[in-house]
């Protein structure tokens, strides 16, 4: 199976100059956590949640929700964003993107083409509902070899983070 039969198409984006509020807002209303930032079609960044939890200010201060709001507000997608984004092609297998994403704990790949355009994205949430339509078409499946396989799945996951993987 390729990137391209998983992938979503229509990304949403940003560009570099957006403020935190405004990619905090799309976050929230179209319930993603990753947004790629583009100058045209070219691919030049991503930012995620985690990123923006990063560069909001502590709730913990005495901060008060408008000065959170104006800190927001003043902070660019391009002061907090990625620009060293991994990224597959829409012809990458679907077992190396997921074996990429595990190895280096990405929530998300972007996808490229030839020339560095943004044509789509892949996030765990993609293979999840990828594995969820696997489980739901396996019929006649063996349960004990299913539990068997979870356990060694289990095993190897433990021993990558052992080793640092």
């Amino acid at each position: 199976m390729r990137i391209r039969e998983l992938m979503t198409r229509n990304v949403v984006t940003l560009n570099a100059q957006a403020d935190l509020e405004l990619a905090e807002g799309l976050m929230q209303v179209m319930r993603i956590r990753h947004l790629p930032v583009v100058t045209g079609n070219r691919l030049v960044g991503l930012v995620t949640h985690r990123d923006l939890l990063r560069a909001a200010l502590s709730p913990l201060g005495s901060h008060t929700p408008a000065e959170q709001a104006a800190h927001k507000a003043t902070v660019t997608v391009s002061q907090v964003m990625r620009d060293d984004v991994a990224t597959v092609g829409p012809d990458t297998d679907v077992r190396d993107a997921i074996a990429q994403m595990r190895r280096h704990k990405y929530g998300c790949l972007p996808v490229v083409d030839a020339e560095g355009d943004l044509i789509g994205i892949v996030t765990e949430a993609d293979f999840l509902h990828l594995m969820q339509a696997l489980l739901e078409r396996v019929e006649n499946f063996d349960l004990a070899s299913l539990r068997t396989l979870a356990g060694e799945l289990r095993a190897e996951a433990l021993a990558e983070q052992d080793t640092g993987d």
